[in-house]
């Protein structure tokens, strides 16, 4: 105000302008701006002062001006008067670009007009300017996600840092305050600092990986747009032991070999290793008889690995010829292997005719024997095979026998005249006696060395003991099985010393010793361990497989070499149908390492392969079901063959992949190429007259097959395992003969084939087969293949009181019937022509015969056709002329009768009737001329 009041008095006085004095400013200025806006707080103020005030212009400030650095700034004058000015932003202005800035500033007066000509300037000020930060960006994570593994059963300080940063300029907004798991009900926690940790302990069984959403917070309070995934895995307890192992494997049949541990390593957890000892072991004891061996019969198996003929089947399939097994304990669960089991009681006599009888000092006797331990009954003798006197006394003249878990065999029969002392009992002692496994026991005699065969390997007795041979008697001998016959000494015959295990094949072959390479054949496996890609083995892994092929060793010092080694382990099974079901596995594994007392421990392993069911095949046989063939031709040298016609084929269901419908997929029928094991050929009905006829199969069929052939009353056994093609051969060249072919009017066959010994059967094929007799084969060809679908002019009535009585018959047998009766038939016709020469001779009796409108005879061409299956049903009238004339005939045609009576029957007439089709019945009767002719 003073110096307003100086400038205005001297405005009074008019005293001259004079621009005496500089302006004067503060000499620093501090200022604050918030980015984004205009204006500047500067502190002081930013007010110029002129002492030359109040004189106009000198003492007016016109301007402030600003030095440097190019600062994006501009002061501007608020009152030249007071001098108030302002400091403004030229643009916005970005505290993250900069958050700072210095610069100098001046303040120019008037002068001496309004130009601010001669105007001075005020000293130099320091104008120090900071921009406030505002909180316009969002924390962001350094990284897109996290990654961390962390070791079961452990608390973790910290398991990871997650970091987020803000764009920010200013500590308050850029600076990161706080972390925050959105994820719930998680283990895990995290600090103001983003080090995740667990709150309690993890389990590896319970979960193996965990993924957790984070967010952030800067100081203010603003939130990350993005929460980070944080994923955390959970580790084992490093143990020692095998890894990246499956607990089961599925095995497809028909496959071949498959690897079992495909991705299977050891882990060691970083122990030194010398050398690492791993064996695995297929375990099929459960599996047939210890493993999973081909089921066919015994015969069937020994022909096919080559074993010598002749062998004698002591425990065969019980059926009316081989009875003596009938009342025997059988186990039939295990996909049709014959087993009998013997539980301390149960023996059988074997028939005095299957007893081989040319026994002498060269024989061999097999047998699968499961047998264990029997507590409380060591002592006792448990009996096999035993050959005793049947009366009178009580010698055992061969039997084998265990005792005390010993297999013993007994062989005193006397093979030579000479009368001295010499090897009778042989001991072995073995562990597979009483393991209560399977196993497959040979016996090959060679007087006096006997040599065993236990699962393709020999052992020799450890003890053999001498005695006397037993002397010739007229004494009966008895051959039994499951126990010893004491026929003599007793008041009561019995058995004695029962067998307690299980019996299957038990075998004798007479003058024959088994070769090793037979023996391996029979009680071969078909699946076991294999190796994959054995070449590509290294060089340094040593191996062992046992003879069975179901026990692997590998041994190396490489840790890398053994877990490739064990990788190529493999399953194989070379049946074309296994055995499905589970096969145990086992793995155990010893480490030794380097200078220590102690080393690692490898804990075993098991898994299970599992076989999956194979498709099932269909066998089908088809061919001719009906022949009919003149009595003569079954005379012949030749016979006649049954199964001219024959086909087997065998087809499996494949569902067909490319015809998808909407149900899915469809299933296609697919030949299937494989073996057959025997087809039998059964007589039904009356068995062969031995005397008679028989069925037939020349020894030349069979030549370069694995075929053998039975022949028996009730029938024809063709055995043996061969192509099916094979098998069509040999039936094709069965034939059946018939000496007395006028006992016979029809044969009836029945054919079954069989694989892998009735596992899989194929269709009942029936044949039957009608004999022509001689006064019926003239008319054979002419009205045989008309029965089936007769001519349209034969009039076919059935007789219905036989229809009620009727039961479902085999149309070829009422075939074969219906021509017997024609035949019949024809010879009332020659006795009715006999009868009308004569009456025709006579006048008197001329007009009774020509009654009947219906009938022109003519002795010129005489036709006459007689309805063989015209029924009885007429007039009363006619009832009786028919009655009176065979009444009258009887006599003088009895000869011709007998000789065409001999297959008629009233079952016959029935089984005729029901196969041939109904016609309607007509009183009045057209006969052709052409359906039989005289």
């Amino acid at each position: 105000c003073l110096i307003q009041h100086i400038f205005t008095c001297s405005l009074l006085v008019s005293v001259p302008a004079v621009n005496k004095h500089k302006p004067w400013i503060e000499t620093s200025y501090h200022g604050v701006i918030t980015e984004n806006t205009e204006v500047v707080l500067l502190d002081p103020p930013l007010v110029a002062l002129d002492k030359d005030a109040p004189v106009p212009y000198a003492g007016e400030i016109c301007a402030f001006t600003i030095h440097g650095m190019e600062a994006p700034f501009e002061a501007v004058v608020l009152n030249g008067t007071s001098g108030e000015g302002q400091l403004r932003a030229r643009g916005l202005v970005d505290c993250e670009q900069q958050k700072e800035y210095t610069f100098i500033i001046q303040a120019h007066d008037c002068g001496s007009g309004p130009g601010g000509t001669e105007g001075k300037k005020s000293h130099k000020a320091v104008v120090h300017i900071q921009v406030n930060d505002v909180n316009e960006f969002a924390p962001v994570f350094r990284e897109p996600q996290y990654h961390a593994a962390v070791t079961e059963g452990k608390i973790y300080d910290s398991i990871l840092q997650v970091e987020a940063t803000d764009q920010d300029c200013s500590p308050q907004y850029s600076q990161i305050c706080n972390y925050q798991i959105i994820t719930g009900n998680t283990p895990f926690a995290i600090d103001r600092n983003g080090n995740i940790r667990n709150t309690e302990k993890l389990s590896y069984d319970r979960q193996q990986q965990y993924e957790i959403q984070v967010t952030a917070w800067d100081c203010g309070q603003k939130r990350a747009l993005h929460t980070v995934p944080v994923h955390i895995e959970v580790k084992p307890v490093c143990k020692p032991g095998w890894q990246g192992w499956s607990k089961r494997v599925d095995y497809e049949p028909g496959t071949g070999s498959k690897q079992l541990f495909p991705k299977m390593h050891l882990e060691t957890c970083g122990g030194p290793l010398s050398s690492v000892r791993t064996t695995v072991e297929l375990q099929t004891s459960h599996i047939g008889k210890g493993c999973d061996r081909e089921t066919y019969s015994e015969k069937s198996l020994q022909k096919l690995c080559g074993a010598s003929s002749g062998s004698t089947d002591l425990l065969p399939a019980p059926s009316s010829a081989t009875n003596w097994t009938f009342w025997l304990l059988t186990d039939s669960g295990r996909d049709s292997d014959l087993i009998f089991r013997f539980e301390g009681r149960q023996a059988a006599k074997i028939p005095d005719w299957v007893v081989p009888q040319n026994l002498t000092d060269q024989f061999t006797i097999a047998t699968w024997m499961k047998h264990g331990p029997s507590p409380g009954l060591r002592a006792e003798k448990e009996t096999l095979l035993c050959n005793s006197d049947k009366t009178e006394m009580n010698r055992h003249h061969y039997s084998l026998y265990v005792h005390n878990c010993r297999l013993v065999f007994l062989l005193r029969t006397d093979f030579s005249s000479a009368n001295s002392f010499r090897p009778a009992e042989f001991h072995w002692k073995l562990e597979q006696i009483c393991d209560k496994e399977w196993h497959y026991y040979v016996l090959n005699v060679e007087f006096p060395v006997v040599t065993l065969y236990v699962d393709g390997a020999s052992y020799e007795p450890y003890l053999v003991t001498d005695d006397w041979p037993i002397h010739p008697s007229q004494i009966d001998m008895q051959l039994t099985v499951g126990a010893c016959w004491q026929g003599g000494e007793v008041t009561k015959p019995r058995f004695t010393q029962y067998f307690r295990g299980s019996l299957s094949g038990l075998t004798i072959r007479p003058g024959h010793i088994e070769t090793q390479k037979v023996i391996s054949c029979l009680q071969a496996c078909k699946e076991g361990l294999d190796i994959h890609s054995l070449e590509s083995l290294d060089k340094s892994i040593k191996f062992h497989f046992n003879p069975a092929q179901s026990i692997l060793v590998m041994e190396g010092e490489d840790l890398d070499h053994i877990n490739t080694a064990l990788r190529k382990v493999s399953y194989i099974n070379s049946r074309q149908f296994p055995t499905a079901g589970i096969r145990r596995l086992h793995i155990s594994t010893s480490v030794q390492c380097f200078g220590e007392d102690t080393c690692i421990s490898i804990p075993d392993i098991d898994a299970v392969v599992m076989v999956q069911q194979p498709s099932e095949p269909r066998i089908t046989i088809t061919g001719v079901e009906r022949l009919s063939w003149p009595a003569s031709d079954l005379r012949a040298p030749g016979g006649i063959a049954l199964f001219q016609d024959l086909h087997i084929i065998s087809t499996v269901k494949k569902a067909d992949g490319t015809a998808q419908h909407h149900t899915g997929k469809l299933n296609v029928l697919e030949e299937l190429i494989h073996n057959l094991d025997y087809c039998d050929v059964l007589v039904l009905g009356e068995e062969l007259r031995a005397e008679q006829e028989s069925l037939q199969l020349h020894r030349s069929a069979l030549t370069g097959k694995h075929l053998d052939a039975t022949n028996s009353t009730t029938g024809m056994s063709i055995y043996g395992v061969d192509s099916m093609s094979n098998y069509e051969q040999v039936i094709r060249e069965v034939r059946y003969f018939n000496f007395e072919p006028s006992l016979v009017t029809e044969r009836r066959f029945r054919l079954t084939c069989s694989e892998l010994n009735g596992r899989y059967t194929s269709n009942e094929f029936t044949l039957e087969v009608s004999v022509l007799h001689s006064a019926q084969t003239g008319l054979a060809g002419e009205h045989v293949n008309h029965l089936v679908a007769p001519p349209q002019y034969m009039q076919l009535v059935h007789h219905p009181s036989i229809i009620q009585d009727m039961s479902p018959s085999v149309p070829s047998a009422a075939t074969m019937v219906i021509v017997m009766c024609i035949a019949a038939l024809v010879v009332v016709v020659v006795i009715g022509i006999y009868r009308i020469h004569i009456t025709h001779q006579q006048d008197a009796k001329l007009s009774e015969t020509t009654k009947d409108p219906d009938m022109t005879w003519d002795n010129a061409a005489l036709n006459i056709t007689v309805n063989p299956m015209e029924t009885l049903e007429g007039p009363q009238g006619a009832e009786e002329d028919v009655t009176e004339e065979e009444e009258e005939e009887e006599d003088d045609e009895d000869e011709e009768e007998d000789d065409n009576t001999s297959g008629e029957s009233d079952d016959s007439e029935e089984e005729a009737d029901v196969q041939l089709p109904t016609a309607a019945r007509q009183n009045n009767k057209n006969w052709h001329k052409a359906a039989v002719s005289f």
